[in-house]
């Protein structure tokens, strides 16, 4: 996401030019949002889930060419949600681009989760377990970034070209029907622990006083990346 602070001129401050006071309070927003966006994440997912045209709908797209046009979609949804967050100074408009964003989520969560839900004999203990695992890895990678004040703007580079690697293979393994193992999700796993402590590292940098909720929308985004692949894990290994 790229910050326009001509939008917020007169309105706010750069986040490195306020007091630790202020700046605690923005961070306790931020990860008051995250949250936010995770308890309606687990509302939205358990309404969408009650519907089975829609559950049936998106276990048809699960695979193959229709699963790239869904995750093409996502990714549409998510540049929207992204761009309408940090262009805005409107708090609506930016709590409406966090919900869609959020409601997104939840639906291309739904063939994996049903799929948990429905066919593995512990998938409500793997959801759990893996919903711990994510939430333990985000605190103690943010707890790092906070605790050392340590900059990680050099993984930037690292991770672009990860990401673009990782779609590739995605890609790929849509078209010619290949399942990329264990490892790639293993890799994703890493790709989003580093995204987090990135952007972590970076709000200070990034945002003014009053963009906690684009900030939260890219925290939460790097979290559900992370959730995805740790449940994928816990999966394969039912």
């Amino acid at each position: 996401m790229e910050n326009n602070h001509d939008n917020y001129q007169g309105a706010s401050t750069h986040l490195s030019l306020v007091s630790d006071a202020d700046r605690t309070a923005f961070y306790k927003k931020t990860y008051a949002h995250v949250a936010g966006g995770v308890l309606a994440f687990v509302l939205f997912e358990y309404l969408l889930l009650q519907s089975d045209t829609i559950v049936q709908f998106m276990m048809s797209m699960a695979s193959g060419i229709k699963w790239l046009l869904l995750l093409g979609g996502f990714m549409f949804v998510t540049t929207y949600a992204e761009s309408t967050a940090m262009k805005t100074g409107d708090k609506n408009k930016q709590y409406l681009a966090y919900a869609i964003y959020i409601l997104a989520q939840a639906f291309i969560f739904i063939p994996m989760i049903y799929i948990a839900t429905s066919y593995m004999e512990s998938g409500a203990e793997i959801l759990q377990q893996a919903g711990l695992v994510t939430l333990a890895l985000f605190t103690g990678l943010t707890a790092v970034v906070m605790l050392t004040n340590k900059d990680f703007s050099f993984l930037k580079a690292g991770l672009t070209i990860g990401f673009f690697i990782a779609l590739g293979l995605i890609i790929a393994g849509a078209i010619f029907g290949f399942d990329l193992g264990l490892w790639f999700s293993g890799a994703m796993c890493l790709l989003a622990a580093g995204s987090i402590l990135y952007q972590t590292s970076q709000i200070k940098d990034k945002y003014t006083t009053e963009d906690y909720i684009p900030a939260a929308l890219g925290l939460f985004a790097s979290l559900m990346l992370l959730f995805w692949y740790v449940l994928r894990i816990f999966m394969s290994r039912d």
